[in-house]
């Protein structure tokens, strides 16, 4: 007897989860399994920041996709990490404050723990964080590439992620999930038929009749057909914490002379932030914004202001969102995938990670037999918990401001943060974030992750008390000494970024 699985919409959560389902349960080899894709030719890709995180490059390589072809096809770029700029303070006669937040984990031996010995430091001497603890900041900088050309697909001395365009991207994976044996069907769903015990009974079609399935993957993105408006799972919304609901977006040619940088550039305004990717040839350059504190056409006059001359006419695209997420995201028969099972914020890095750690665990914990919907308690209450703590991380960068603006003061706000994070905080003013500060299976971001951005926006920490724990200041001063002899190496021996993509689309 056949297993019917039922991804109902495309884009990149429909395919990835297409792709990934496919390779992972061997469906070319299994005449008993069968997935499909329902896609409506008619809705588009809402994808806009399209960014990843370092797990991207695992899932890629699971696919079995190539590096260099997927580079090629999807105007893709090298991704080291983010550089936040105005964040922690408002930009006074010309000056602007800016940290990174690098990819690569802080340098760590098992003997020595440079943090507090970073933290002792003369705050007015030591150089930032992240500069300090690897050498990912400096090779960032200089806008060289985190490895060579002749090394190994997926590989690299410094850890990376990608920028891509969302649509190419969507269309290459559809390529891979048809290749490991996925059907592809074009529909728009019209009814969704439920059982007498509330499960869904089979989907109705205008163009392609009636489909039924052991289970269905509901990717139809913010209209949740499936979830939300069939199945009636209720939406959790944090806005009164994650306080931006706009978005504007668009994209303008890079041109040919134009630096490549190979990281995520966030910057504050006053009632939120923009981001800006560079792709291979374009910029995506987005607006994030709090209706409640900014109109929309001063967000627009925000965004065409950072763009530059010449871009008056620009063409926009408007994203309204509420942040939040479904805390019963597998109801029986039916789960929930990428923008149906939530949206925090507009970028494509968040979302894309949460599809892959929900498709890894759709993958791990699907029934072959049996009752579809065993795995359903447990699922929803893992992906609740990474949703709860990337808010807490979100809301990190927001709440650490002392910028003077409403917006930045209503989130640096008691009574807007997380419980968890409050408590959290309250412990970092005594002792930097650690590794039990975090269960690593339901979280995104690690505790350095943390250190980043507490001490990029300039937190502090006090262990002027505790200060005779740590006797070995000279040792780490060395170490220190190497990491930053080790950046100048890097900088001289790693080649440009964007010859680097260069030789990558050329074959070479």
């Amino acid at each position: 007897m056949k297993r019917r699985i039922l991804i109902v919409g495309g884009g990149t959560a429909g395919w990835l989860t297409a792709a990934y389902l496919a390779r992972f349960l061997r469906l070319s080899e299994r005449n008993h399994l069968e997935v499909t894709v329902l896609e409506s030719p008619d809705i588009g890709v809402v994808g806009v920041g399209e960014g990843t995180f370092p797990t991207i490059r695992s899932t890629l390589q699971f696919l079995g996709i190539d590096e260099a072809r997927f580079i090629r096809e999807t105007a893709a770029t090298l991704k080291q990490g983010i550089r936040f700029v105005d964040w922690a303070r408002a930009p006074a006669g010309g000056m602007h404050q800016q940290f990174f937040h690098p990819f690569e984990a802080p340098f760590y031996a098992d003997d020595l723990n440079l943090v507090p010995y970073w933290l002792l430091q003369d705050p007015a001497t030591r150089p930032p964080f992240a500069e300090a603890m690897t050498l990912q900041v400096r090779v960032a900088a200089a806008q060289r590439a985190p490895k060579r050309a002749g090394e190994a697909p997926y590989a690299a001395p410094l850890n990376y992620a990608y920028h891509f365009d969302a649509l190419k991207l969507s269309r290459l994976l559809a390529e891979r999930a048809r290749e490991l044996g996925v059907r592809h069907v074009e529909g728009l769903v019209t009814h969704v038929a439920l059982d007498a015990e509330g499960a869904i009974a089979h989907l109705d079609t205008a163009q392609q009749g009636r489909f039924e399935a052991d289970l269905y993957i509901d990717c139809t993105g913010f209209r949740a057909e499936l979830v939300g408006r069939a199945m009636g799972s209720e939406f959790k919304s944090v806005r009164h914490q994650l306080f931006a609901d706009r978005a504007l977006a668009c994209k303008i040619p890079l041109a040919a002379d134009a630096v490549m940088e190979s990281c995520t550039v966030a910057t504050a305004h006053e009632a939120g932030w923009l981001w800006e990717i560079g792709l291979n040839g374009a910029r995506g350059i987005g607006c994030v914004y709090s209706s409640d504190h900014l109109g929309d056409d001063r967000a627009a006059d925000i965004l065409r202001d950072y763009c530059g001359p010449g871009h008056e006419d620009l063409a926009m695209r408007s994203i309204p969102f509420v942040p939040g997420y479904r805390e019963r995201q597998w109801v029986k028969n039916c789960v929930a995938v990428g923008l149906s099972a939530g949206f925090l914020e507009p970028l494509e890095a968040t979302g894309l990670v949460l599809v892959e750690a929900a498709v890894g665990m759709i993958a791990e914990m699907l029934p072959h037999s049996g009752p579809i919907a065993a795995p359903a308690r447990r699922f929803n209450e893992l992906m609740t918990a990474r949703f709860e703590n990337i808010i807490n991380f979100l809301k990190l960068h927001y709440a650490l401001s002392r910028r003077p603006e409403p917006f930045w003061r209503d989130n640096a706000a008691p009574a807007s943060l997380p419980e968890r994070l409050a408590g959290l905080l309250q412990e970092w003013k005594l002792r930097p974030p650690g590794r039990f500060d975090f269960v690593l299976d339901t979280e995104t971001f690690a505790f350095f992750n943390y250190q980043y951005i507490l001490y990029g926006m300039g937190f502090l920490t006090d262990l002027g008390v505790g200060r005779d724990d740590f006797p070995r200041m000279e040792e780490a001063g060395r170490v220190f000494a190497k990491i930053q002899r080790f950046a100048e190496r890097a900088v001289a021996d790693l080649p440009s970024h964007r010859a680097l993509i260069q030789q990558l689309n050329a074959g070479r």
